[in-house]
């Protein structure tokens, strides 16, 4: 038997990107990114931002296209999964996400104060959907 879970405590780096599949499942995809702050062994101080890319499904992916937005404060629980894909160019790339099980707003909502504007200003793509399947994974 095996087991994993991933936690992340982070902030929402795009709005919600809400879906259908052709069998009417609603998916939601977003990324949120986590800020590493230490001091290095010269006491410089130095920062690290992590991005993950996260899809959510049903009932949780509305709960997200009506709640969250950039710059908003989450925990996620879930799984990690890997997925494979051919660009345009016919290169086989790989991609990894987090499947959330859970997710909990945390914090009041940004105010327009700025709080959007914590870590890289752009996070990074999903890639193309597979149309041809009612499972968008």
């Amino acid at each position: 038997m095996s087991f994993h879970r991933i936690l992340i405590l982070g902030n929402v780096g795009r709005d919600v990107e809400l879906r259908q599949t052709p069998g009417g499942l609603a998916v939601a995809k977003f990324s949120v990114a986590t800020n590493e702050v230490w001091k290095d062994k010269n006491g410089q101080k130095q920062e690290h931002t992590e991005w993950f890319n996260i899809v959510t499904f049903a009932k949780q992916a509305e709960f997200c296209a009506q709640y969250l937005a950039k710059g908003r404060t989450v925990f996620i629980e879930g799984t990690m999964r890997t997925r494979t894909y051919d660009d345009e160019k016919g290169n086989r790339r790989y991609f990894t996400e987090v499947r959330a099980q859970n997710i909990q707003l945390v914090g009041p909502r940004p105010q327009g104060d700025g709080a959007a504007d914590r870590g890289p200003a752009e996070p990074p793509d999903f890639p193309p959907d597979d149309e041809g399947s009612d499972v968008p994974f």
